[in-house]
């Protein structure tokens, strides 16, 4: 040990990590696994961040019983009604929720300790480039120097100022899910991932939703024709509607029975309760970046390069700290990738192919460009299409109403993107990305053999909408197999 400032001792370690989501926790164990002496430093009492406890692992529990109490209504056909009690607590439906967490958390923790991995409980700042302090619940103090620090304290919702959240009434998604009862009208600012992703759940739940948003569609960044069956799915529930190209001037609760927000068109919208999600900010305050000779850009996230290391070299940033996509599954590679760069350990190509999910329901995934982009690029694209309709497997699994579309470069017939709106969405996505990693050509999804039943014929029915609109019919474009 080495000591700092009063004399206080400061212990060494290879790499330090704050924050145990799955960035922190995917870069610890990787350094780990090289043979460095690795401790986590995390606020929460247990391991996973916010993904674990109040994001991802809660509201996909909430959404598994949403999609099973909506899918067993029609499943069972209009002859036998199904009907949640009116005064219904919300807690009831999360039963598993706990139990999800907890071995999630378990799980975790053993992994950490079976990779010789310090786990240490407490708030942390930097004292300087080199050394970081870490608080306990109890007010002892730790001082930890690495060779290597990892950044990876998350995000957190963002309070506009003009929104009264008091998470009783005006709830953010990290309160959300601590409603005593299920309210009966719902109304959700905003319209990006975690907006679509609630406001379908409670939707399916039997709750009257409103979502309102400045754009004129939900999830802008994906392609436009695959959101219009999401909205008009949405819509389809009773009591649903989506507002958009609208601004909210005020939301008040009205100290009786309704929260109250007025748009700049006039509207007023009374509901129970109302959910903000306008978009979430850096955990970067407390931890004295400014100390490590770091700062944040114009949004408030660190600047970092291809391999997420900081302007300070030996410091990385990892996951939500550093801005989009903040999915998890990209933040435990970039997690890994950090390690393996400040390790000097071999990299690899990686790859751009990175596919993206939405637990919507029904499920929204995509992976390469969009029509729009393939359009820009190359001038022009083929798309080819499936309605889950036209599948066995959709009319038995009551997801008639997904698509499935495939955009195709003119002449190779190379599979340059693909777009899916249905319940699977996210698992069959990664058919059209392995194509994708490995150049294939529409042909493949014909010559290849599906089960049958399954959804993931729809690519087989897309891949021949692609090929009768060049001519060909059937016929695979990929040679037959000299034997």
């Amino acid at each position: 040990m080495s000591t700092s400032g009063e004399n206080e001792a400061v212990e060494h370690w290879d790499v330090v990590v704050i924050g145990s989501g799955p960035a922190g926790q995917k870069a610890a164990v990787q350094a780990a696994k090289a043979g460095k002496k690795v401790c986590v430093i995390e606020r929460e009492v247990g391991v996973g961040g916010a993904c674990v406890h109040r994001g991802t692992i809660p509201s996909k529990t909430l959404r598994e019983t949403a999609v099973h109490m909506a899918g067993f209504r029609t499943r069972l056909g209009r002859h036998v009604r199904v009907e949640l009690p009116p005064d219904l607590q919300l807690a009831s439906l999360m039963d598993r929720m706990q139990k999800v967490v907890d071995a999630h958390v378990a799980y975790q923790s053993a992994q950490m300790r079976r990779n010789g991995i310090e786990q240490i409980h407490g708030r942390a700042r930097f004292v300087d480039a080199n050394t970081v302090a870490v608080e306990s619940v109890y007010g002892k103090r730790r001082l930890l120097g690495g060779e290597y620090v990892v950044i990876a304290t998350g995000s957190r919702p963002r309070t506009p100022p003009e929104i009264p959240i008091d998470h009783e009434h005006v709830l953010d998604s990290d309160s959300i899910l601590s409603m005593a009862y299920l309210p009966k009208t719902l109304t959700v600012l905003g319209a990006g991932v975690i907006a679509t992703e609630y406001a379908t759940i409670f939707a399916a739940l039997g709750v009257h939703v409103t979502m309102i948003d400045r754009g004129p569609r939900p999830l802008s960044f994906l392609d436009p024709e695959i959101i219009a069956k999401f909205v008009e799915d949405f819509e389809g529930h009773s009591g649903c509607v989506f507002v958009g190209n609208a601004k909210v001037e005020s939301v008040a609760w009205n100290g009786i029975d309704a929260v109250v927000t007025r748009l700049d068109n006039g509207w007023e919208v009374k509901s129970d309760k109302l959910l903000c999600t306008l978009g979430r900010v850096a955990n970067v305050e407390g931890l004295d970046i400014e100390a490590a000779g770091l700062g944040t850009n114009s949004r408030g996230h660190i600047p970092v390069d291809a391999d997420c290391r900081t302007s300070v070299p030996h410091i990385f940033a990892v996951g939500d700290v550093i801005g989009p996509p903040s999915l998890a599954s990209t933040s435990m590679e970039q997690g890994r990738r950090a390690m393996r760069c400040a390790l000097g350990l071999p990299l690899g190509a990686g790859s751009e192919v990175i596919p993206s999910g939405i637990y919507t329901i029904p499920e929204i995934a995509s992976v390469g460009i969009s029509e729009q982009e393939a359009t820009e690029r190359h001038g022009s694209c083929l798309v080819g299409r499936a309605q889950f309709r036209e599948l066995a497997r959709g009319q038995i699994s009551s997801s008639a109403e997904g698509m499935l579309k495939l955009v195709v470069e003119n002449g190779s017939l190379r599979i340059l993107g693909c777009q899916i709106v249905g319940e699977g969405a996210t698992e069959l996505i990664h058919l059209a990305q392995m194509a994708l990693m490995t150049g294939f050509d529409v042909g493949m999804f014909v010559e290849k053999i599906f089960n049958f039943p399954t959804l993931a014929e729809a690519y087989r029915v897309a891949a021949l909408d692609v090929l009768e609109q060049v001519g060909q019919g059937a016929c695979s474009v990929v040679p037959a197999p000299v034997i």
